[in-house]
């Protein structure tokens, strides 16, 4: 077996930097920023915005992912906005009230609010959406997220008509949303895309292709102007937001940038004035030499990997599931790997108020006691030197989750002899090969959609389609429908801790480390503000003189 002496030899290739260090930021010009009111605006408003990958999709219904999120923001707004700090406001709906049993709230909508192509935004739009949302028919595997909403889940599940949705336009302007129990994140989950309203004319007449250039109307800050696949989207500012003279950018640019060192490049040639897919071997020279302009701040997000428990080799193999979670040494990837402040995790929930994370008994081992652990369950899984599993590990096409990917290959082999096989594809196809369980080990990454722990929880019951583990446990999903009808706080939240005990029993995942925010933001991009969501609409932003 491969044990004893813990090598770090291999691992450390993965960590080294990049041959040379970056050029120094260029500057456009030496005068002061803002003028010298420091709050003067630039003549030109025109943003910059480096976003990862090409978007799935932006049928705000049908996307799951952070680069589609970042731009349905600026194109849409739900019934509550947010605001730069992630405080929840009014968005279309100016004012809301709820009734004393805490299941049912009727919405006021702003009498201003309308579509990009002038049309009211009412209470039916809403109606209309939220019932697309659950239709099984449009395919949103974001669905479950409005189970809490009567009738909801057997719509999902095809027992019911989308009509019997409990949301219900009660007159142009008022909205009622009735609940099978008290929701306390019901207004969180609210700023999310599945709850945006689509204009059902568009919809009806061009389904399938209503998200596009000439086609999409929208009703947000910004509407459509151009996408250019695997170059860039273009948005301009909506002239018919009921908000919009409080908008100060008049266009911003997304750009799908899967290469950081790419991204850096052009940030600091001056191409971006926002970048937020950072190499991990540049964050020393960025904190040397540009700290004021590189932003991390804690973030409401996992990092893990999943395992497919519904075929070989993990499905009825818990002990080798646990093998590979005890092998992986958290503290070398968040110090030498990622090194932006991470934190390791071997919990699901990352840090959020009112509630308690839980974690495994060896969370407080040292990594020598893991390692021996792992090396006996990794023998009675049936594995061995003479034996030794081949595993793949898929992950979406990315320098930074290569590193990772390939530090942690580097741990099984050393700690246990598995032999990794690493695989890449892009964002679009990668979620494609997840969702069709064609896997063995992926790359995953989950980001609270409200700030509330079942943003997690509801992740890994049998039900959710997103559950691409296929984990299935009765206690789970019991634990997680009771804490779902549970109007006391602190019982709430004792269910899901004991649900969350029970997953990480069972380890359909293998947490990893819990995310902080990292972004490089031109100092003359003001209104930028750290927030746990990490949501930063361009309606909120403004570019000063320079």
């Amino acid at each position: 077996m491969h044990r004893a002496v813990r090598l770090l030899i291999p691992v450390a290739v993965v960590f080294a930097a990049s041959c040379g260090a970056p050029d120094e930021t260029a500057q456009p010009s030496s005068a002061p920023i803002g003028g010298a009111s420091g709050t003067e605006l630039a003549a030109v408003q025109v943003l910059h915005r480096g976003n990862a990958a090409e978007p799935q999709t932006l049928d705000p219904h049908r996307a799951e992912g952070v680069p589609e999120s970042n731009i349905l923001r600026d194109l849409f707004e739900g019934l509550i906005d947010a605001s730069p700090s992630g405080e929840l406001i009014p968005g279309v709906a100016e004012r809301w009230e709820r009734s004393e049993d805490g299941r049912t709230y009727r919405f006021t909508l702003r009498a201003d609010a309308r579509w990009s192509n002038g049309d009211p935004v009412t209470a039916a739009d809403f109606e209309f959406s939220m019932r697309r949302t659950v239709d099984p028919a449009t395919l949103s595997r974001y669905a479950s997220i409005l189970f809490p909403i009567v009738n909801a889940e057997a719509i999902v599940n095809g027992d019911k008509s989308p009509e019997t949705l409990g949301v219900t336009a009660v007159n142009e302007r008022e909205l009622e949303i009735r609940l099978n129990a008290p929701t306390p994140y019901l207004l969180g989950l609210l700023t999310h895309s599945t709850t945006y309203p689509v204009h059902a004319p568009t919809v009806t007449a061009n389904e399938g292709r209503f998200a596009r250039p000439g086609q999409l109307v929208s009703n947000g800050a910004y509407v459509l102007d151009e996408w250019v696949v695997q170059s860039h989207i273009r948005l301009r500012r909506n002239p018919n937001y009921w908000n919009n003279d409080k908008t100060t950018i008049n266009e911003v640019w997304y750009y799908p940038l899967e290469n950081q060192d790419a991204e850096l490049k052009r940030y600091r040639a001056g191409e971006l004035q926002i970048a937020n897919n950072l190499p991990y071997n540049q964050l020393t020279w960025m904190r040397e030499n540009i700290p004021n302009e590189l932003r991390i701040a804690p973030y409401f997000g996992s990092y893990y990997f999943g395992l497919n428990l519904t075929r070989p080799p993990f499905a009825g193999n818990r002990e080798l599931r646990a093998a590979l979670a005890m092998a992986i040494d958290r503290q070398i990837i968040t110090e030498k790997v990622t090194g932006a402040g991470e934190i390791a995790a071997y919990g699901w929930v990352p840090p959020i108020a009112g509630y308690a994370g839980q974690q495994p008994e060896w969370a407080q081992w040292s990594q020598a006691e893991r390692d021996a652990e792992a090396e006996r369950l990794y023998a009675q899984a049936g594995y061995g030197e003479e034996a030794p599993l081949t595993v793949e590990l898929l992950y979406n096409t990315s320098e930074n989750h290569k590193r990772v990917a390939a530090a942690i290959a580097s741990m099984w082999k050393q700690t246990l002899g598995v032999n990794t096989r690493l695989v890449n594809k892009e964002w679009k196809v990668f979620l494609d090969t997840r969702a069709a369980k064609e896997t063995e080990v992926f790359r995953a990454g989950w980001i609270g959609d409200y700030a509330d722990a079942y943003s997690f929880a509801q992740l890994k019951h049998s039900t959710n389609v997103q559950n691409d583990s296929g984990y299935k446990s009765d206690r789970y999903d019991a634990l997680l429908d009771a804490a779902a009808a549970e109007p006391n706080p602190a019982l709430r939240a004792d269910l899901m801790q004991q649900a969350e005990a029970q997953l990480l029993e069972d380890l359909p995942i293998i947490p990893v480390y819990f995310y902080v925010s990292r972004h490089l933001v031109k100092p003359w991009v003001t209104g930028w503000e750290n927030n746990v969501m990490d949501q930063h609409r361009t309606r909120h932003l403004a570019i000063l003189k320079h």
